[in-house]
């Protein structure tokens, strides 16, 4: 049965071994051409970041698919568990993102809290930012740093705070900064009580963000039980109880397999859905700028 495979195979295999090797050039270049014209620097660099991790990820995917594919002779085997592997963060990465999310959101309240306060010494923005950029969380402290360093060259501060909302990309900060640009441009009363009620907002968003979060860190467990339990005892018997599943060295084994592993991703993709947060869109969003995929 395996000799009317080997013309596949050999095709598969080349096919793998080439998008390795351009995978890996990408990967090494660090994904320049992927830069976002007109982007913030902050952006930039999570672009590029963001490219490199990606072709890192398809480069071992594809190598994972070249091993799988010599070592049992099944396309359909190799190429599932190679896609598996490239996109490992997408299917389970939900955790890590929601992780951020909420430590960008508590840095963002401890911020305006700050920034509230010092304002109320009859401080300026212009100069109430720096002071509190210091001592800022450090999920938001890089973007803060671009925001003071771009004040300090003299950049009009409404500008300045956009590329800031740019730079945290949080639909909750484009709350914050189209408070303050409302301020930086004209200049009215108010500010300190809106900040106010903005850091009250924040802390309430987190605190249903981490109940949220606590719910459903069972339900992502579940998933990695579920997907390492039947991965682990389908790598055994395929290393010692060959026999067993030679019926899927086959045409009709092949079909059948790849209809099962359809199944199976269908149902863990479902899951996945189950423990993630759906997050509103930004609102401050300039024509230049493209948000960049996780």
């Amino acid at each position: 049965m395996l000799e009317d495979y080997r013309i596949p195979l050999a095709v598969t295999t080349g096919a793998l071994l080439g998008l390795g090797c351009v995978l890996l050039v990408f990967a090494l270049r660090g994904g320049e051409s992927g830069t976002v014209e007109g982007a913030t620097p902050q952006r930039r660099r999570v672009s590029s970041r963001t490219t490199r991790r990606r072709g890192q990820q398809l480069l071992a995917g594809a190598l994972v698919g070249v091993v799988i594919l010599a070592l049992t002779r099944w396309v359909v085997l190799a190429v599932v568990l190679g896609a598996l592997v490239a996109f490992w963060d997408r299917v389970f990465g939900g955790a890590r993102h929601e992780r951020a999310a909420i430590a960008r959101i508590e840095g963002l309240a401890g911020w305006i809290e700050a920034l509230r306060d010092t304002i109320a010494g009859a401080v300026g923005l212009e100069q109430a930012i720096p002071a509190t950029a210091v001592n800022a969380a450090p999920s938001i402290r890089p973007a803060l740093n671009l925001l003071v360093d771009r004040l300090r060259v003299r950049e009009p501060l409404p500008d300045a705070l956009m590329k800031f909302s740019e730079d945290l990309d949080d639909p909750s900060a484009d709350l914050v900064v189209a408070a303050l640009i409302l301020n930086a441009r004209l200049r009215g009363p108010g500010l300190r009580d809106v900040l106010t009620a903005l850091a009250s907002s924040a802390r309430d968003e987190l605190d249903v963000r981490r109940r949220v979060e606590s719910s459903r860190r069972s339900t992502r467990r579940s998933v990695q039980v579920v997907v390492g339990v039947i991965a682990g005892v389908a790598t055994l018997l395929v290393l010692f109880n060959r026999e067993y599943v030679k019926p899927y060295g086959t045409v009709e084994g092949q079909t059948v397999l790849a209809v099962v592993l359809a199944v199976f991703g269908l149902s863990v993709f479902w899951l996945r859905s189950l423990s993630g947060v759906s997050e509103p869109e930004r609102f401050l969003i300039t024509p230049t700028t493209k948000v960049p995929e996780a």
